[in-house]
């Protein structure tokens, strides 16, 4: 128990006085040796609740229990007023007790309702429960009433009323027919909260004689109904389809009261055609899913236990396809008072001081009231050591005799709390509750608790001696709990021996003594190993043990983690399992356990039953982990481990590694060591001090690692000065004026010893002065201050701890703060070396303007206008460039010629950048243009094309002129002879005479300065087609060879027809038809009947365009555009115009399948296509 607890209070300087005299809370221990002859106020352990309703079938019990010393005795009140228990016969109060038990069988229950108050009194004070309300529950009948018919049109609301009589507790409401079958309810049918049944449209099903509402009362278990309710619904003038209205809460908004901690009901039923749909949600929050449900078909929204939060506006909303309205539900969330802290039973010594809280909430804020032994604490008896501050209670220097049972009553409008809380005045020497001379025993390694319970007034103090000698504190592998009992976090064998607690108070001293016994582990050396073995031969399982001599062993054999099967086949000797005349129901796995009174440990083996012995293959595996680690010769900085090898099943150990532990720095963490060949079994293991080592070992083959072996027992080497100093010193400044040493800590490991803390040493370089030094722990870092600006420091570190120092530290060179440099660059120079590069030269400033370490200098320079625009008329864009070191020269490229641009030079450090250098303005000389804007060719004619173009985007000078290159290119994209043009620099449209006409022409334009042309400009055009001239293509349907060619084969195809004919009038039938239609010629195409043409055939050779054939547009075509010509589709006659321009000639040869107007197509047959009309 802590008599210095902090507590938080609003009492100013009084209470912090009192604060070092507060006493803890303490409840007195219910051990019968201790509580003999030991005094206690009244405490209440068993009261009936605030409200009792009970039934008057039954007897009326109101408990009322309490303990203390001496035994309390029991008295009551009614009403306020003393109830005499023992002239009622009808009362009983049970012996030992305060409960009263009242016999009602026969009399009024009315009688013995009323408000009921036990009080526990004996002679160190008085508690009193709380004020029972017992009342008698009721189920009252009906009250006769005649309910008229009810007669409705179908498709409007109703509501049929329950109205239950006023019971006790309230009743549960259900609506049912004359068969006691309940009404289904559904979204259309509900019941709200209050019973009553709701319809929000009524259909033609609705119609029934026996609408019963029926009130079953819980305590009584009795059921009451309402005479039926007749409902009769109409379809000669049914309701038509209307928005929805609500029928309950009726208007837009209503309001809702709800408690803390109860459950809040909100409930919306709406009418309407068709049914409504109900939906909830809540102003500006979420509802709280985890505590919120919806029933009643989505009417009825409840929340439980109820917060402050939930206090809002609730809006609920029913809609259908015609419509929806809202009602808005207002909630307020007022709360009867709650516990924040109770007051809790005190036990004082003479003159200490104690503190009683009655730490209340709820809304509105209660009412706290105090009462002493039942009496309101104003007309109790004065006490000068006692104050009263509002919920507080300070009692202070309390006297003997001065105990009291104190009354914490906060109420409000919607309920109280009372509690009761002790103060009880002890003086009573030390007592050690844990029995005399117990022995402890624990395993190595494992943590070890031994109690020293006790009890007196004032609370004791619990000290700790090992073998009567030596104190035990708090810290490395020790702690002593609050309440007495220290703990071993991990037990060594050194840590055996007799230990002595002694509880110490004013008044006396008790001690007890108790022994602790550290054994070693129990541990199998031998594992059972995995059998094959042959159906009707033996097997057999060794597992040997190693265990502390004073535990005795007891060993267990299972099979598959059940009990061996009693039969004689099973020898379980002391270290080993043989089965004999092994069957294929032997087969499993093994596992024998030893026990001891401490620990145990376990290792298994599987059993294979096979017919015949196989011939085992060569199985490599990883080696088995070493056994039995032993610590030997051993030193301050060395000791000598040594183990057995396992099984290095098939695969001879290549060597071994040793890790270590350390128990005090890094516990669980382990790190290798050190290595040793496969062959030796022992290790001399350098270490170091102040460290709690525990090792273990792993065997390596070339099948890999082993499971690391059980680890050794620790060994602790003694603190020591530390062998380094922290690394990576650094000396770096944040700021002007300071100076931040930083450094890499050293880890517990290299502590060496406890209270590790560093020596931090500086000193200004090249300066004659001492060193300056600050010693600090636990940190990696220390900023000195008032340092000058950006001067060399001298660091260095040394650690040291209790047991001295490190070596002697490394010095190291470090530099405080940096600030803005204070001066810029002078004598600004700059030399243009043609338009589009200058170079900077500048005289670097002095190192002590710098303030710092020297990053370089940065160069702005902004174009301000073109020498050839208005001021103003250019936006002016900064650029920056950064030469780093210590420069005084640089080169400024990508300029723009024939521009003014502004210089500026800052320096610059890790701080920052210095002032600017003054403005320095120097200009670019002229350049070469750019490119032309654009270049159109427009208006193109027979022999003529017009050209335009723009000025180019950047002139970089005085423009000059303009320069055209043009020439022809041919049919076969040939290049003819190049002509060129000089412009002057008004000049941008120029018309180009005395060209070809269908020719392609590509012009080449670019602008010119006094620095002569920039870059070219390019683009093609075609002039335009002279319509006047003949076709060069001939048609071959127009030659005359060609047409009496025709005339030949047309001719003979008729005689050939004829010839037929004849044979087939002498020679009979001559299926020719059948054998069309059975023998389609592919050849053989249909004819079209619109247009006399044939539906498939085309010729293809009358698609190719002729070469070399070139349709102009608009004199700016391009050559991968379309060199079709309306010339290649005549036949050798000329195109004609009518005087619109419009081309009237007609095509003679077809390029497509076309539909012609009239029968003008001049079309010439082919001969294939003759040949197939023929046949």
């Amino acid at each position: 128990m802590d008599r210095n607890r902090n507590w938080m209070s609003g009492f100013g300087a009084v209470l912090l006085i009192l604060m070092s005299h507060v006493s803890s809370a303490l409840e007195v221990p219910l051990d019968p040796k201790v509580l003999e002859g030991l005094p206690q106020p009244p405490t209440i352990t068993l009261q009936s609740p605030k409200d009792y309703i009970f039934d008057p079938r039954e007897n009326i019990v109101i408990h009322c229990e309490a303990k203390g010393k001496p035994h309390p005795s029991f008295s009551w009140t009614r009403n306020g007023t003393h109830f005499d228990v023992e002239k009622d016969s009808k009362v009983l109060m049970k012996p030992g007790s305060g409960t009263l038990v009242i016999d009602i069988s026969g009399e009024k229950a009315e009688a013995y309702e009323g408000t009921y108050q036990c009080t526990a009194h004996n002679d160190h004070g008085t508690a009193v429960s709380n004020s029972i309300v017992i009342r008698q529950s009721r189920s009252p009948l009906w009250s006769k009433e005649r309910n008229e018919a009810i007669v409705v049109q179908m498709g409007v609301s109703l509501v049929l009323q329950c109205r239950p009589p006023a019971g006790l507790p309230p009743p549960v409401i259900f609506w049912m027919d004359n068969n006691f079958q309940r009404l289904p309810l559904d979204k259309r049918v509900s019941q709200a909260l209050n019973g009553d049944l709701y319809f929000s449209n009524v259909l033609p099903e609705d119609s029934r004689p026996d609408y019963i509402c029926y009130a079953r009362f819980p305590h009584t278990q009795t059921i009451q109904q309402k005479q039926p309710i007749s409902v009769t619904v109409l379809n000669n003038s049914p309701e038509g389809e209307h928005r929805p209205g609500f029928m309950m809460p009726l208007g837009t908004t209503s309001t809702k009261m709800v408690l803390r901690g109860e459950t809040l009901e909100l409930e919306c039923i709406a009418e309407g055609l068709p049914t409504p749909d109900i939906s909830w949600q809540k102003d500006g929050a979420e509802l709280p899913s985890s505590r919120m449900s919806v029933q009643n078909f989505q009417k009825t929204l409840k929340i439980s236990d109820v917060n402050e939060g939930d206090a809002g506006d609730y809006h609920c909303t029913a809609s259908n396809k015609l419509g929806t309205t809202h009602h808005v539900i207002k909630v307020t969330v007022k709360a009867a008072p709650f516990w924040v802290s109770a007051p809790r039973n005190l036990i004082l010594a003479p003159n200490e001081t104690g503190i009683l809280t009655c730490r209340v909430n709820g809304e509105p804020k209660p009412k706290i009231s105090w009462f002493v032994n039942g009496v309101p604490i104003e007309n109790a008896p004065e006490d000068r050591s006692r104050k009263v501050d509002d919920d507080t209670v300070i009692l202070s220097n309390v006297q003997s005799g001065s105990s009291a049972v104190y009354q914490c009553n906060a109420s409000n409008e919607f309920g109280y709390l009372m509690a009761n809380a002790f103060v009880n005045v002890l003086a009573e020497p030390p007592r050690v509750l844990t029995p005399p001379n117990r022995v402890y025993q624990v395993i190595t390694n494992t943590p070890a608790l031994l109690h020293c319970a006790s009890f007196g007034s004032p609370i004791p103090t619990i000290t700790w001696f090992k073998d009567s000698q030596i104190s035990i504190k708090n810290g490395d592998s020790y702690v002593i709990h609050e309440n007495g009992t220290l703990e071993i976090n991990v037990a060594q064998t050194v840590n055996s021996g007799k230990y002595t607690c002694i509880a110490t108070n004013n008044l006396g001293l008790k001690e007890n003594h108790m022994t602790l016994e550290v054994k070693e582990p129990t541990r199998i050396l031998k594992q059972p190993e995995y059998k094959v073995v042959q159906r009707g031969m033996s097997a057999s399982f060794e597992c040997k043990v190693k265990h502390d001599p004073s535990l005795i062993p007891v060993m267990i054999w299972l099979k598959d983690n059940g009990d061996l099967p009693d039969d004689d086949r099973f020898v379980v000797g002391a270290e080993s399992l043989t089965v004999k005349d092994v069957t294929d129901g032997d087969e499993g796995t093994y596992t024998c356990i030893m026990n001891t009174t401490l620990d145990q440990d376990s290792a298994s083996a599987m059993l294979t039953v096979v017919e015949a012995t196989p011939t085992p293959a060569i199985v490599y595996e990883k080696p088995d982990p070493p056994t039995d680690l032993e610590l030997t010769d051993q030193t301050e900085r060395s000791v000598q481990l040594t183990w057995i090898p396992g099984d290095e099943h098939n695969s001879p150990t290549q060597m071994f590694l040793v890790q270590y532990e350390d128990l005090l720095h890094g516990p669980g963490v382990w790190i290798n060591l050190t290595e040793v060949g496969g062959t030796e079994t022992t290790a001399r293991l350098n270490l170091s001090p102040y460290v709690y080592y525990s090792f273990r070992v792993l065997a390596i083959n070339r099948v890999g690692a082993s499971q690391p072996s059980q680890p050794s027992s620790q060994y602790r080497t003694n603190p020591a000065a530390p062998d380094e100093n922290p690394s990576d010193v650094q000396g770096v400044g944040t700021e002007p004026g300071n100076l931040v040493i930083s450094w890499t800590p050293l880890t517990g490991f290299q502590s060496n010893g406890p209270n590790l803390e560093y020596r931090v040493l500086w000193k200004r370089k090249d300066v004659d002065e001492d060193w300056s030094s600050k010693n600090v722990a636990n940190v990696s870092q220390f900023v000195v201050t008032g340092t000058t600006t950006y001067t060399p420091y001298m660091i260095k570190i040394q650690a040291f701890n209790d047991y001295g120092s490190g070596p002697e530290p490394k010095v190291f060179t470090g530099y405080s703060g940096e600030d803005l440099p204070l001066s810029a660059p002078d004598n600004v120079q700059i030399m243009v070396h043609n338009s589009t590069l200058a170079e900077v030269h500048w005289e670097p400033v002095s190192s002590p303007s710098v303030r710092g370490k020297l990053q370089g200098y940065k160069v702005y320079y902004s174009r301000v206008r073109g020498l050839h625009e208005t001021e103003g008329e250019t936006e002016q864009q900064e650029q920056v460039l950064t030469f780093s070191g210590n420069r005084s020269e640089g080169r400024l490229p990508g300029l723009q010629p024939y521009s003014l641009y502004n210089l500026t030079i800052r320096v610059l450090n890790n701080k920052g950048e210095g002032p600017p250098s003054p403005n320095k303005e120097f200009d670019t000389p002229e350049g070469v243009p750019g490119p032309p804007s654009f270049l159109n060719v427009i208006n193109p004619g027979l022999d003529s094309l017009t050209l335009e173009w723009g000025p180019p985007m950047k002139n970089n000078g005085r423009l000059a002129g303009y320069t055209l290159k043009y020439q022809p290119v041919n049919n076969t994209n040939e290049l003819g002879p190049v002509k060129v043009k000089n412009f002057l620099a008004n000049e941008t449209i120029i018309t180009l005479d005395n060209l070809n006409s269908s020719m392609l022409y590509k012009f080449y334009l670019s602008a010119k300065t006094i620095k002569g042309s920039g870059p070219i400009i390019t683009e093609e055009a075609f002039t335009a087609m002279d319509t006047t001239v003949p076709s060069r293509q001939v048609d071959i349907a127009t030659q005359g060879w060609f047409i009496g060619l025709m005339c030949a084969i047309a001719l003979l195809i008729l005689v050939l027809l004829i010839v037929c004919f004849i044979k087939r009038n002498k020679g009979g039938k001559y299926p020719v038809k059948e054998k069309e239609d059975a023998h389609q010629d592919p050849e053989i195409q249909p004819m079209k009947e619109d247009d006399g043409t044939f539906g498939e055939y085309s010729d293809t050779e009358d698609h190719k365009p002729l070469k070399g054939s070139r349709t102009p547009s608009n004199g700016t075509v391009r050559r991968d555009e379309s060199d079709d010509s309306l010339v290649d589709y005549g036949e050798g006659g000329d195109g004609q115009f009518n005087e619109d321009g419009s081309f009237i000639g007609q095509y003679s040869g077809k390029k497509e399948k076309d539909t012609h107007e009239g029968n003008e197509s001049s079309e010439a047959p082919s001969p294939v296509n003759a040949m197939n009309s023929f046949v």
